[in-house]
């Protein structure tokens, strides 16, 4: 029988806990609730919601026309300018943005207001790197890769390093960005010489879930990584894990499982992104231990 070891880090981080358990005890309030965007990016969640009357609002302009009830404003967060919008509708509003989230807010607004060119290390089209652009001062860059880096560099070349060290430049990172990533895109801005304040703003959470994933990984023969479709978090654990085991499975629930056992496996592992529930990670524990 193989031993089936699952990551102790696997499963909801705070950010995203507090934010479910805030919609949940809305719809026991009562009344109209709605979410601004999906609440968190599990679509098992967001569906089980839906179903207790919890409504997903897309756009701002979809917003715009509540004029009762209550609007949650999701864990990713949201820019300055659609929190004054939300803020202009009839709804209550009630903010679920992760609290490492509005740390970045603050330290975007406030080193754009001091001069400060912004680069946030992260995905473009993730909900979280949006939110943090809208707020900021001044026009924001974002770098996901090395190779972007380089080219950020590269277009400074007309400068001396007197005038690249005039250059003030604030970093920050998506909170779910994979840390050895980021490490390797700050040392290759940081070659440049520009005035740089860098923030490591990946939470603890994140370090903790992508490191213990790794070391499980490692040693194990299949490696199963939950987490919802567009999670982002949970796809960067994924590569993790698929960099360690090359029979590593990317699923939503148990009835994505589909492993074919050898027979020989010694070590089955297990994690989890951070928008994943306890009751699916156990579903997966459950059905892993009848097939070994």
């Amino acid at each position: 029988m193989a031993e089936i070891i699952t990551a102790k880090s696997a499963g909801f981080c705070f950010g995203v806990k507090r934010a479910v358990d805030t919609v949940y005890e809305e719809v026991e309030r009562g009344g109209p609730i709605y979410t601004y965007g999906p609440i968190i990016h599990n679509e098992e969640v967001v569906g089980d919601l839906e179903r207790r009357g919890v409504k997903v609002l897309d756009s701002i302009e979809q917003a715009a026309g509540i004029t009762s009830g209550t609007i949650i404003t999701r864990s990713h967060g949201i820019s300055r300018e659609e929190d004054e919008k939300l803020a202009a509708t009839g709804a209550r509003c009630v903010d679920a943005t992760c609290p490492f989230v509005k740390r970045i807010h603050r330290i975007v607004e406030e080193s754009s207001a001091d001069g400060y060119e912004i680069i946030i290390i992260g995905n473009p089209v993730h909900p979280e790197v949006k939110g943090i652009m809208g707020w900021s001062h001044v026009p924001v860059t974002v770098i996901e890769n090395r190779e972007q880096a380089a080219a950020f560099v590269e277009a400074d070349d007309g400068r001396s390093p007197e005038e690249a060290a005039q250059r003030k430049i604030c970093i920050v990172s998506q909170t779910t960005f994979n840390a050895n990533k980021f490490e390797e895109i700050v040392a290759i801005l940081s070659k440049k010489g520009y005035n740089v304040r860098c923030m490591n703003t990946i939470c603890n959470a994140t370090h903790e879930r992508q490191a213990e994933a790794r070391a499980i990984a490692a040693k194990a023969d299949i490696m199963i990584v939950i987490g919802g479709k567009s999670s982002s978090n949970s796809y960067k654990l994924y590569e993790i894990c698929r960099k360690e085991c090359a029979n590593t499975h990317f699923i939503q629930t148990w009835r994505d499982l589909n492993l074919s056992p050898a027979g020989n496996e010694q070590i089955i592992g297990i994690t989890a992104g951070a928008s994943t529930p306890k009751n699916i990670i156990e579903e997966v524990q459950n059905h892993v231990r009848a097939d070994f």
